[in-house]
């Protein structure tokens, strides 16, 4: 396990979170990622220094803990430029530190290396690696370029890092076309799910909230659940019928952050075109967790980004198990709209999100009462399989049926 020390940074001019809350996440990305978190610098700054990021004052007191800890790691909180990275490298090295430099955004994109696992997910996360290192191969290639820049350093180098820039050029084209094609697959399959009456609904939430364990609750899976961020970084889709027999797609879909790089969100937008095209919401927020209405607005701030923000949306209140105010609760369920509170990890609740979701989704069954001929009876199965049978009488040449059926199979069948 590598030992890190963390550095976070408050801006003056920022409205952002408290800067305690931000070195928080950052401490559960870390742990996340497999590092052992050993030390913390907390500044504050009215901006970040062009050099170093963070001030001189405070670099050599990171230098310090980095040599009394024997750190492997040193995981910044912001984004750096290819200068800064490259000077807080060789400061490290000067002082004989051995060391690796990362930032928030290098530190999720090797979360997400370490959870994709299908074809999909490992394509996206690829590509967001590698439009992250294309503009900064300059600050990350000193041993390429090294050779190529002023007097008495000409040489091959500047070719070889225009060679490596122009294959990973070529490579981003690649993933981004092999991603339309599966994109265009994921389209045809959501046509096959609207065809076969499948209502779907998406499960969004901050990374943490409790989406796949609540998952796992409605349809009796057993995906893995871990007490990680971005413990679910592919998506997975499950079938469940309704007690009117209306049968729901639920899709679990990759964690929310507070401030994800864009470029990250366009990177899953494959995966996130779930959310876009879901007919309905179910919003998971961590009901324990102080940051609630941080948290809240993060996802928001991402739906928006997918044009999902106005979709009808079920705001689940979850871990209320580990709730012992139970006002608190009570002033929650009034502040958010369509709330359930619920354990997905007890149980507790869940027939209360079943209800919910039968009753918001009313518009997509109808009543029927249809006379089909004998030499039909495949309709007779349809409306068994996608319905809920209220009446049926055998007639000699016929069978009379009363039933709830999905608007789409009255369609279907031209009632």
């Amino acid at each position: 396990m590598e030992k890190a020390i963390l550095v976070t940074v408050d801006f003056k001019n920022e409205q952002n979170w408290p800067v305690e809350d931000r070195a928080s996440e950052l401490r559960e990305l870390a742990r996340s990622s497999g590092a052992s978190v050993e030390g913390e610098v907390i500044c504050r700054r009215d901006k970040a220094t062009p050099d170093l990021f963070i001030g001189k004052g405070k670099f050599e007191e990171l230098i310090l803990l980095a040599k009394t800890k024997r750190i492997d790691l040193v995981i910044f909180n912001n984004e750096l430029t290819p200068t800064q990275l490259r000077n807080i490298e060789a400061g490290l090295s000067n002082n004989k530190i051995n060391h690796k430099v990362l930032d928030r955004t290098q530190l999720i994109l090797d979360i997400f290396a370490q959870h994709a696992k299908s074809m999909e997910g490992k394509i996206q996360v690829e590509l967001a690696q590698l439009e992250y290192l294309l503009p900064r191969l300059t600050g990350r290639g000193v041993g390429l370029s090294r050779l190529g820049g002023g007097i008495g350093t000409r040489g091959p180098g500047e070719q070889i890092l225009e060679s490596d820039r122009r294959r990973i050029r070529q490579r981003v084209s690649k993933l981004k076309k092999e991603l339309i094609n599966l994109e265009t697959r994921r389209g045809a399959l959501r046509k096959r799910r609207r065809d076969a009456m499948l209502v779907s609904i998406a499960i969004v939430g901050y990374t943490n909230a409790g989406k796949t364990t609540l998952l796992n609750r409605f349809t009796n899976s057993k995906k893995l659940v871990a007490d990680k961020l971005f413990s679910t970084l592919d998506p997975i889709a499950r079938i469940y019928s309704l007690p009117n027999n209306l049968k729901v797609l639920f899709n679990d879909t990759v964690g929310f952050l507070h401030n994800l790089p864009h470029f990250l969100i366009e990177s899953f937008k494959a995966t996130l075109e779930e959310v876009k095209e879901a007919d309905l919401l179910i919003h998971v927020l961590d009901a324990s967790n102080p940051k609630i209405d941080e948290y809240n607005d993060a996802v928001y701030a991402v739906l928006k980004e997918l044009e999902a923000e106005k979709k009808t949306i079920i705001t689940v209140l979850n871990k209320i198990d580990l709730m012992d105010n139970a006002q608190y609760l009570k002033r929650l369920e009034k502040k958010f709209n369509n709330t359930v509170s619920v354990s997905a990890l007890k149980g507790d609740g869940i027939e209360l999100i079943i209800d919910k979701i039968s009753g918001l989704l009313s518009e997509f069954v109808t009543k029927i009462k249809v006379e089909i001929p004998n030499n039909r009876m495949a309709l007779v199965n349809l409306i068994y399989e996608n319905g809920n049978v209220h009446k049926r009488e055998d007639r000699a040449a016929s069978v009379y049926i009363e039933a709830t059926v999905p608007t789409r199979l009255r369609n279907l069948l031209n009632l």
